[in-house]
């Protein structure tokens, strides 16, 4: 049985004494190293520094978090949050440097879920080597909010950035893995289902693997197929870069388990979000060699060659089905299954 002093109440968004006992009891000892620049977390000043390489353009990004549910088979809310920022700066070649972090926390949560959402969060961050230099917490009242919610902010610098607009005729396009794991293992999660299956999220920062291809140059374009799936993703490569994005159904990695509970629930795996993948537009004769490096790091073992850059139908995806077909592959209206990222 937990008490009051288990949860969160109004007074732990105030700003006063119980705010910072919050923060320092189950905050920032997961950072107690954090620190980019020559004022950091451990200040707790109005703002952070960050200490800057000499060259390269700095890249930004934000991104707030609602999942449901919040702890969910290969993580929660915490990773979740890290590894999309990450991941956002990762696919614009950006090393990441920084990291900012938000609560907005409905009362009578459990602290001891902020403490498990916290330690994800720092954990991903430190297998990334980034550091956490800011942050914010507000409390909403009972039933004004679900559980929490998350926004974090994410710099990074990179020389030079990498567009997911810049996709050229005679391109090959590769994924990073397997598709639709992260919806699908959400959607089985979730109560009003109540289905047992092995499904977990992939959820995971892909920095780490990006980096190991950056040096083989030749990445024209790159996203990760996040909210939409690998269906909004590729279309909107197409449309920014106005080529055709030719991809072979057979050839696009799915596993057993997530085919199958698209079959069920009539969902297509390809339209739902995936949390540690990227999709690359490469240069075919450094093709190769990227898709060999991504082989060998633990996240993309899976990593397989999907398709090539054409022209025939400008700004549109087009797929090659498994008796053979062609057929367009649409942009879905939105994501089929809400609250996942």
């Amino acid at each position: 049985m937990t008490s009051s002093d288990d949860r969160i109440s109004p007074l732990h968004g105030a700003g006063g004494e119980l705010m910072a006992k919050l923060l320092a009891e189950h905050v920032l000892p997961h950072f107690d190293k954090s620190s980019a620049g020559r004022i950091g977390l451990s200040a707790l000043d109005d703002g952070a520094t960050i200490q800057l390489p000499s060259s390269g353009e700095l890249v930004m990004t934000t991104d707030s978090h609602v999942v449901k549910p919040i702890f969910f088979p290969g993580g929660d809310i915490g990773k979740l949050a890290a590894a999309g920022t990450l991941n956002d700066l990762a696919v614009m070649g950006a090393k990441p440097l920084a990291l900012s972090l938000a609560f907005i926390i409905e009362e009578d949560f459990l602290i001891a879920d902020i403490d498990r959402i916290v330690r994800s969060f720092a954990d991903t961050l430190a297998g990334s080597e980034v550091a956490l230099v800011c942050g914010d917490t507000k409390v909403m009242g009972h039933g004004e909010l679900d559980g929490i919610a998350v926004n974090t902010t994410g710099i990074g610098i990179a020389d030079p950035a990498i567009s997911d607009a810049d996709a050229l005729p005679g391109d090959i396009i590769i994924v990073t893995g397997t598709m639709g794991d992260h919806g699908m293992a959400l959607l089985a999660a979730r109560e009003e289902f109540r289905l047992e299956t092995e499904l977990m999220s992939d959820v995971a920062s892909i920095w780490p693997m990006i980096q190991s291809v950056l040096p083989l140059g030749g990445i024209r374009a790159m996203k990760d197929p996040t909210r939409g799936g690998l269906a909004t993703a590729l279309n909107e490569m197409a449309r920014k870069s106005g080529t055709t994005l030719e991809v072979i159904q057979a050839d696009i990695p799915i596993r057993g388990a997530v085919q199958g509970l698209s079959d069920l629930l009539g969902i297509s795996p390809l339209e739902v979000a995936n949390e540690g993948k990227a999709v690359l537009i490469v240069d075919p004769e450094t093709a190769d060699d990227i898709l060999t490096t991504l082989r060998q790091h633990p996240l993309g073992e899976h990593t397989a060659i999907i398709g090539r850059v054409g022209t025939e139908y400008p700004g549109r995806v087009v797929v090659t089905t498994v008796v053979g077909g062609r057929r367009f592959m649409d942009m879905p209206l939105g994501d089929p299954v809400p609250r996942i990222c």
